[in-house]
């Protein structure tokens, strides 16, 4: 890509996907993104590498059967889990393996999800945010982050709701 002014970020092949009666095979999925790469889509995020059989092979496959002229795929995920290394995050490591040139983190943003659905402390939180785009970008990838429930977050705890972004960028 030799413009980064805008870009259209498709989420199609895994938010798309999840719709009720939406059932996409990987060959489905191939011939989708070769459509949006067509279109001239700038990101398309193919799906969730190591949470299903289905996603981690659509990267393999991707990777063999697809020449993106204007599009570069994007594995999704998550920050490493709490008290490990993102080095040795399994599903981290899955992101890696797939191939993918970019990488979504999906990061918590609102204080109560941390503590209740992470169980986990809000330093902790991000740390993992901090070390898990650092350790990507140090492998070579490019990073974007979704900071999850950001306006919510924002409404119960202005300081913290933003405090993922700073992570990200340290």
């Amino acid at each position: 890509m030799t413009h980064d002014v805008f870009h259209v970020f498709d989420t199609t092949l895994r938010d798309g996907a999840q719709r009720e009666g939406i059932n996409l095979t990987v060959a489905d999925k191939l011939t989708i993104a070769r459509h949006l790469d067509d279109f001239g889509v700038g990101f398309i995020e193919g799906g969730w590498p190591g949470a299903n059989p289905r996603d981690t092979e659509f990267f393999a496959r991707a990777q063999q059967e697809i020449r993106l002229r204007n599009a570069q795929l994007v594995a999704f995920g998550a920050t490493r889990r709490p008290g490990a290394r993102a080095a040795d995050d399994l599903q981290v490591k899955a992101l890696l393996d797939s191939g993918a040139p970019v990488i979504t983190l999906v990061a918590k943003s609102h204080d109560r999800h941390v503590e209740l659905a992470l169980r986990t402390t809000l330093e902790e939180n991000l740390e993992m945010v901090r070390d898990t785009v650092s350790y990507l970008r140090a492998q070579g990838r490019r990073v974007f982050v979704d900071c999850e429930h950001l306006f919510d977050g924002y409404r119960a705890n202005p300081e913290y709701a933003t405090a993922p972004c700073d992570s990200a960028k340290s």
